[in-house]
């Protein structure tokens, strides 16, 4: 799979703008700021193709960038972005909304900031993908900023932390140097592959 030949495609700012799923997708949830523009940037190769932005909270819309075998889909980010309560409540439906759509959702990349343990917004969303049963990974971002004593003790409260899942993957990933890259290409191409042999 070519990562470079990804194009913006569509946002929607409401459930029934969604386009229709016609294509296998995956998809990237997680708090606002904690690197998820950068992220979808760094696997694509390309520098500003998902907007990145100092201020949490610019993403009020589901994202659609496509790919020849699939879409990715850049989920408006949760937690303490600095937008009134009405908008909140707008994102929070739109984003259940299109993950109860019954899409053909064949990827979900949970991310979270490896510097901080997950937070009650993150958990809250990986229990919703564990009860909807929807496939996920969890892609730990900014790990270039621990050291190497730093890292191994935060790999072990994750690991602590998820012992319940031990199914599930943990990424370690830096849209600085590229930790992780690879591997979550991977695991895209690797469920892109799933959705043509269940078809």
């Amino acid at each position: 799979m070519n990562f470079q030949n990804a194009a913006f495609e569509s946002a929607s700012g409401r459930v029934e703008q969604l386009p229709p799923s016609s294509v296998p997708e995956i998809v990237f949830s997680g708090r606002s700021n904690v690197g998820k523009s950068s992220l979808i940037n760094k696997l694509l190769n390309r520098k500003s193709l998902a907007r990145v932005s100092a201020k949490p909270g610019k993403t009020g819309t589901v994202n659609f960038y496509r790919l020849p075998e699939c879409r990715l889909v850049d989920l408006p980010g949760y937690g303490y972005a600095k937008v009134s309560a009405s908008e909140k409540l707008r994102w929070a439906e739109l984003v259940e909304g299109y993950l109860n759509a019954g899409r053909n959702i064949r990827l979900v990349v949970q991310i979270v900031d490896f510097r901080h343990m997950p937070t009650q917004d993150d958990l809250h969303m990986i229990d919703f993908l564990v009860q909807a049963g929807l496939p996920f990974l969890i892609a730990a971002t900014k790990s270039d900023k621990l050291n190497k004593t730093q890292r191994t003790q935060q790999l072990d409260a994750y690991c602590t932390l998820f012992e319940d899942l031990p199914d599930t993957l943990l990424i370690l990933f830096s849209a600085v140097n590229g930790e992780g890259v690879e591997e979550m290409r991977r695991q895209i191409e690797l469920a892109c592959m799933d959705s043509v042999q269940d078809s």
